[in-house]
């Protein structure tokens, strides 16, 4: 592990006080800096809590929000919910990993720029069907405006934006 990402971890458990009750909370830092939760960081972060490895591996692979495999730069959840899979969110799902050639098993492209997930519910239900990419929705999805949104945000990363 780099000297930086130490550097970082500590600041993320300073800005916890190494308060071991607070290890969701650290987690989400964690995996908000580095888009998953490195084997490595959890392995520090449980030395400097002073709790044990099978605990915080306990803790990321309950909660659904942590993924302990990197993700791409852009994580794209697409919502298979009632609402949105009535109003065929599934078409949108193939027509997103046709475009970025990737699938259930392999979610992440190579270059690390996207991932693509399902998820049971984004809480947007009257925008159905929706997705998100890093949070941000996109509501009333169609295949059409699927592609349109990829071409835009590979434009935005061809102009380095």
């Amino acid at each position: 592990m780099s000297q930086m990402n130490i550097e970082k971890l500590d600041e993320i458990l300073a800005a916890h006080s190494y308060d071991p009750s607070l290890v969701i909370a650290i987690m989400q830092d964690i995996q908000k800096e580095y888009r998953y939760l490195p084997q490595d960081a959890l392995c520090y972060v449980a030395k400097k809590l002073k709790i044990s490895e099978a605990k915080i591996y306990g803790v990321a692979t309950f909660y659904e929000n942590f993924s302990l495999e990197p993700k791409g730069k852009y994580v794209i959840k697409i919502c298979d919910g009632t609402a949105c899979h009535v109003r065929k969110s599934v078409p949108i799902l193939e027509e997103i990993r046709n475009q970025l050639g990737v699938s259930a098993e392999k979610p992440t492209t190579d270059d690390m720029m996207f991932t693509v997930e399902t998820v049971s519910c984004l809480g947007a239900c009257g925008l159905a069907p929706v997705c998100t990419v890093n949070d941000v929705v996109y509501p009333s999805m169609t295949p059409e405006k699927a592609r349109v949104m990829l071409k835009e945000i590979r434009e935005k990363e061809a102009m380095g934006v």
